[in-house]
């Protein structure tokens, strides 16, 4: 709640305006590529829950560049081995939710997402109160993740 308290509104595009901020800690960036970067959803699904985005401002998947595909899908191995390392989830999923209606929270920006589980992860809570209990705080997880990352490259 404090982060989401304290978060500030960023006007426009969120994938479009954060990696220009220069502070990848604060948000939460955890690898930039040529095409590409990797950033931890602020409102996970579950711990470690990240999404890999193209730099690009583009809505149509089927629009990306063939060079955003493959640094994309890349990017998304690397991160599957680094929350293996990190935190040996059970398993994952992966999923591009495209428009509204399909779920997508920032529907004019395309991004992969990326969830780990485990498993019992899902709970009472979840179903009853629509709330999740994330175990760890965010910039916890981001210094555990990023250095998993870091050691990929």
């Amino acid at each position: 709640m404090a982060y989401i308290e304290s978060a500030e509104k960023t006007p426009g595009c969120i994938f479009c305006e954060f990696p220009k901020k220069g502070d990848d800690e604060a948000f939460l960036i955890l690898h930039r590529g040529k095409s590409c970067f990797v950033i931890m959803n602020a409102f996970p699904y579950n711990p470690g829950h990240l999404m890999v985005v193209p730099y690009r401002h583009i809505a149509e998947y089927e629009n990306l560049l063939d060079e955003e595909l493959l640094e994309m899908n890349r990017l998304a191995g690397d991160c599957i081995l680094a929350l293996k390392k990190a935190m040996s989830p059970h398993g994952f999923n992966m999923g591009v939710n495209l428009g509204r209606i399909a779920g997508a929270g920032v529907e004019g920006h395309v991004h992969l997402h990326i969830v780990p589980r485990w498993s019992g992860d899902t709970n009472f809570i979840t179903v009853t109160g629509q709330t999740r209990v994330l175990p760890e705080a965010l910039p916890v997880t981001w210094a555990k993740l990023r250095e998993a990352l870091r050691a990929r490259e």
